[in-house]
């Protein structure tokens, strides 16, 4: 597995324009082509995971001026790919309620935020890493405050996992054990580390990570939302993407059905995004579907 600082963007120099000129294009420039896909699987009743793909951006199309030509673009538009995927636990009503709630209550709160931060350097990815921590404690205090609310929902919580794509920047936002990997040049990279007892384990040296897959412990959360702590655990990361990076997004729903490589041999085939959802999916359910199973695919290009 290649470590999270292998896939830096700190060699990716930061070009800035000068004062007043034209903005050139920052983030407009790849093209993203995501789908994703959700089952409630062959056991659960219902289903208890949600996902969102969406295209954010903002823009200016220049209708009227006597300013001279070159003075400002005709048109103007930067443009980011965000996807999340979320897990509930807590009973078939209180599992479906968080992570449906984490998600839109996490795009109405990014709704409401005047300045969207469209074009980056290291001093603006640090602002949306601030932000990003933010947000997840907002989120895991208002389901706090509805399970307060309504008894029936006492005790549920979800994972979330979000990324956030723009230019070749990569930001990855994670509670819980729902994961991010990226298909590059045939391997599979997992981007996340499970808020697992297991993987704290692995992390003690007392486990083996090849014994994860088999322990006891492996779906017991050490960090999720919903329960209203100020201090929840929010991983987060930056990362560079490169032409023809893959990108998956899922709940353990598959990672618990269908191993990694087998993973990478479906990634690998080259089909198109919701193809490929369809077939992690029916991977997953062949092997017996025993969880609400949940991914979605982003391929990346650049045009040079």
């Amino acid at each position: 597995m290649t470590n999270l600082s292998d896939l830096d963007t700190a060699d990716m120099p930061i070009v800035s324009d000068p004062p007043g000129a034209p903005p050139r294009p920052f983030s407009s420039r790849p093209h993203v082509d995501a789908s994703g896909l959700s089952h409630t699987g062959k056991v659960r009743p219902n289903n208890e995971d949600h996902f969102i793909v969406a295209r954010v951006g903002r823009s200016m199309h220049t209708l009227m001026s006597n300013l001279p030509e070159g003075e400002i673009p005709a048109r103007f538009d930067e443009a980011g790919q965000v996807m999340m995927v979320a897990d509930g636990m807590g009973g078939a009503a209180g599992g479906e309620v968080a992570s449906s709630m984490a998600i839109s209550t996490l795009v109405n709160i990014v709704l409401d935020v005047p300045d969207w931060i469209m074009k980056l350097d290291d001093e603006r990815a640090s602002e949306l890493m601030d932000r990003a921590v933010g947000y997840y404690r907002q989120v895991d205090a208002a389901l706090a405050e509805r399970a307060q609310a309504q008894p029936e929902l006492a005790g549920m919580g979800t994972t979330m996992t979000v990324a956030y794509s723009v230019g070749t920047d990569l930001f990855i936002a994670h509670v819980g054990d729902s994961r991010v990997y990226v298909f590059r040049d045939t391997k599979l990279q997992q981007l996340t580390r499970d808020h697992t007892h297991a993987q704290v384990m692995v992390d003690a040296g007392v486990l083996k990570r090849e014994e994860v897959a088999t322990h006891r412990l492996r779906n017991v959360l050490t960090n999720a939302l919903g329960a209203g702590d100020r201090d929840v655990d929010v991983d987060f990361h930056r990362l560079g993407l490169t032409h023809g990076d893959r990108l998956l997004l899922c709940t353990d729903g598959l990672t618990e059905m269908v191993p990694d490589d087998e993973i990478a041999t479906i990634l690998g085939q080259g089909k198109q995004p919701d193809e490929t959802c369809r077939d992690l999916v029916d991977r997953a359910l062949e092997r017996g579907g025993k969880d609400n199973v949940t991914v979605v695919v982003a391929d990346y290009s650049f045009p040079s």
